[in-house]
């Protein structure tokens, strides 16, 4: 199989997943959520059983939620709150790459307010109808949501003052590709604020090759030192990664139960490798 076989395969595999977890919420909208300590649905990032999932739960306080559908907050398949960590201001341009239910979005475009714009990129139609009600629900009227890749974003150069992305950049196929666009797009000067997982040191590799797990935001995780090169390597600069959680090993053996993988022993060979956390660069 070419690299580009590979990569439309994985593809297909995650917005299979995400599909489903959109339809879920659509659903059922009264149903608990996704990413709370009440459920674990297996469309969840992070999550491949039907147990409480450490990664995406409890990620935004109701402060932070307040006004927000609840419906966003159902499909929120994050590990983290970009919007709590990124620097937005008034009048300024958001783009969120993998936007799923439009969580994200909808607070960034409190954030930026009327002056502002929010737009959120993803690939996988049922979320993007979701997010389109939730845009309604909202009345937001300084949201869009396109359709595409983020390794190949629908927008022009230099017209975007912050990237924020919320646990998706680990499931692409081509990393390099994904922070090559978001530089091409972000204005000089443009921030990116991203929450994902990340690795330290190396992991087994039973768990690079597991599919489940790579839909669960865990095996296409970058190493720290490498996703700290790849930022450098397309031109940005002021890179830095600051974890936000550190997964222990019984934290782990929550996503690997029903990969196929022994839970017991790759949970004690990834303690404390695994962490949530916000990725910061600056584009000159």
């Amino acid at each position: 199989m070419t690299e580009s076989q590979n990569i439309d395969a994985l593809r297909d595999t995650v917005r299979g997943r995400y599909g489903q977890a959109a339809l879920q919420v659509i659903e059922s909208s009264t149903s608990a959520s996704c990413c709370g300590p009440a459920t674990g649905s297996s469309g969840c990032c992070g999550a491949t059983t039907e147990s409480w999932d450490p990664i995406t739960a409890n990620l935004y306080d109701e402060g932070q939620a307040a006004g927000v559908p609840a419906e966003a907050l159902l499909a929120s398949l994050g590990c983290g709150n970009p919007t709590a960590l990124a620097d937005l201001a008034e009048g300024e341009t958001v783009l969120d790459l993998g936007s799923g239910g439009g969580i994200d979005v909808l607070l960034s475009a409190k954030r930026v307010g009327p002056t502002g714009k929010a737009y959120g990129l993803d690939m996988t139609d049922e979320m993007l109808a979701l997010a389109n009600e939730n845009k309604a629900r909202a009345g937001a009227s300084n949201v869009e949501f396109l359709r595409g890749h983020i390794e190949s974003i629908p927008l022009p150069s230099n017209t975007v003052d912050v990237i924020i992305s919320n646990c998706v950049i680990n499931l692409s196929g081509d990393k390099r590709k994904v922070l090559a666009e978001a530089f091409r797009v972000l204005k000089p000067g443009g921030r990116f604020a991203v929450s994902d997982v990340v690795v330290r040191g190396d992991m087994p590799p039973e768990v690079r090759k597991s599919a489940e797990l790579w839909v669960g935001c865990v095996a296409g995780a970058l190493e720290e030192q490498e996703f700290l090169s790849l930022l450098r390597d397309v031109g940005f600069e002021n890179a830095s990664i600051e974890p936000t959680r550190v997964y222990a090993a019984e934290d782990a053996a929550a996503f690997l139960a029903n990969t196929g993988l022994d839970a017991v022993q790759v949970a004690k060979a990834i303690d404390g490798r695994i962490m949530s956390a916000f990725v910061r660069a600056t584009k000159p």
